[in-house]
């Protein structure tokens, strides 16, 4: 088996697809994002997740995309993804230990003090946090990986959701002391 960064490269069968979480640092400059998605979605991938923030360096961003697909096509995009103007680095991190978040708005119907009150009983279990309500919504923040969110979710939605809204994941290479003394 071939080693990739170190580690084994994970066999996988002809056509199998999987979720790819891809980091892009590059230039902070007009048009870079609309070149990536071009290339994405040239290639017939959707984007399932995205998110840009500035980094450190004031001239530098990320770009965080999670796309579906085969190792085999997600490998060659990543290398047409390196030779576009303005980008520094590409990095695909999905079989690399890493720290994921995302953040969740979500506003949901609390008409009685009985379903506000089991609201935030499951908000508080989730660490979640109160940012608006009203006579008849509640409106919570919550920050985690995707299973959390998705967990919350499961378990607000008989409630029923007015509204939601939810970011794109933001991921960084996990770099602990834990992973160094494994190795």
């Amino acid at each position: 088996m071939e080693a990739v960064n170190g580690r084994p490269k994970r066999e996988i069968k002809k056509g199998e697809t999987r979720k790819h979480i891809i980091s892009i640092l590059v230039n902070n400059e007009f048009g870079v994002l609309a070149r990536i998605a071009t290339l994405i979605a040239g290639k017939g991938y959707n984007i399932e997740s995205l998110s840009v923030g500035e980094t450190s360096e004031a001239n530098l961003s990320r770009i965080t995309i999670e796309v579906k697909g085969d190792d085999i096509v997600i490998d060659q995009m990543i290398k047409q993804l390196r030779r576009l103007i303005d980008t520094v680095k590409v990095r695909d991190l999905t079989d690399v230990p890493r720290v994921e978040r995302e953040l969740m708005l979500i506003k949901l119907h609390a008409p009685s003090h009985k379903e506000r009150d089991e609201i935030l009983r499951i908000a508080q279990i989730f660490r979640g946090k109160v940012v608006d309500i009203s006579q008849d919504s509640i409106m919570i923040e919550l920050t985690g990986d995707s299973e959390k969110i998705k967990a919350f979710l499961n378990l607000v939605r008989p409630f029923g959701i007015k509204e939601m809204a939810t970011t794109g994941k933001i991921t960084l290479k996990r770099e602990s002391v834990l992973e160094e003394m494994q190795d």
